[in-house]
């Protein structure tokens, strides 16, 4: 991927930053693979805002990504590559040698006409599918299963990939992208390499409007808020937040503060914390 800096025209393109897609090869997707993604917006079945800074945006239609590789042992040739407006990373539609179709996650590198496979068996090559057993140490992974046969749960985002440490009883070590080490079952499946779109990081949405369009409300400051709204409300100007530390809208403790369970189920499988 390439991006694209917008030249200056109006305010809301002097700092924009876009994807060039010239890597896409197909605009409109394959419609048996999609089907209607009705947001709630934020809002309960009352109609009453239970997550905040939700709502709005363009219409979506969600793309079927077939993240457990469920043809197992079947070539299927690389047909296209897609941009998908649930995730920042491309999708690659598959069409395999029994007429079925599917999209999965479009990894670095991956070219059309190219032939991939999911299976114990697959070859050692970038988009095949293979239990973490059969993949080679030191070799990056991506949509990785946290349970075997549930399918990619972690490693999905554009330009992340995991890296296969080592290999001991029924369980395999990986690295993971926020550089926690974690052990999963040897049973789990990976898709060998880098997750495409590698630069998608590095775009700007140049104005307000965009965060609009993408289905995201204006975020309000707590501080200037009143006493009655939030913890940091009140005072004359600029004033602090008039607290030792910072709390969330409800009084909770927040910035810093860990959140996970302290007897979350899956603590023995982390070999080390991810770094903040």
């Amino acid at each position: 991927m390439t991006i694209r800096i917008c030249k200056v025209s109006t305010a809301g393109t002097r700092n924009k930053i876009i994807s060039s897609f010239k890597d896409l090869t197909k605009k409109k997707p394959e419609k048996r693979l999609i089907k209607v993604n009705h947001r709630k917006k934020g809002r309960n079945n009352q109609g009453l805002i239970t997550v905040r800074h939700h709502g709005g945006g363009h219409k979506r239609k969600y793309r079927t990504i077939d993240f457990k590789r469920r043809k197992r042992n079947i070539l299927g040739k690389v047909v296209a590559i897609e941009y998908d407006p649930n995730r920042n990373a491309r999708i690659a539609l598959i069409h395999y040698l029994d007429g079925e179709k599917s999209y999965i996650i479009c990894p670095d590198k991956l070219r059309i006409g190219e032939m991939v496979s999911a299976g114990p068996h697959a070859a050692l090559k970038v988009g095949n599918a293979l239990p973490l057993e059969n993949i080679l140490l030191g070799t990056f992974v991506h949509n990785i299963e946290l349970f075997p046969n549930k399918g990619g749960q972690i490693v999905r985002a554009a330009g992340t990939s995991a890296r296969i440490l080592a290999r001991e009883g029924n369980y395999v070590t990986l690295r993971l992208p926020s550089k926690e080490i974690r052990a999963i079952n040897k049973c789990c499946y990976a898709t060998i390499g880098i997750v495409g779109n590698k630069d998608s990081f590095l775009t700007r949405l140049g104005k307000a409007g965009a965060t609009r369009w993408r289905g995201i409300r204006p975020t309000v400051r707590g501080s200037v808020m009143n006493p009655c709204d939030h913890p940091h409300g009140g005072g004359e100007g600029r004033a602090r937040i008039g607290r030792p530390k910072a709390y969330t809208r409800w009084g909770k403790p927040a910035l810093g503060v860990k959140t996970r369970k302290r007897e979350k189920y899956s603590n023995p499988y982390i070999v080390r914390r991810r770094t903040i």
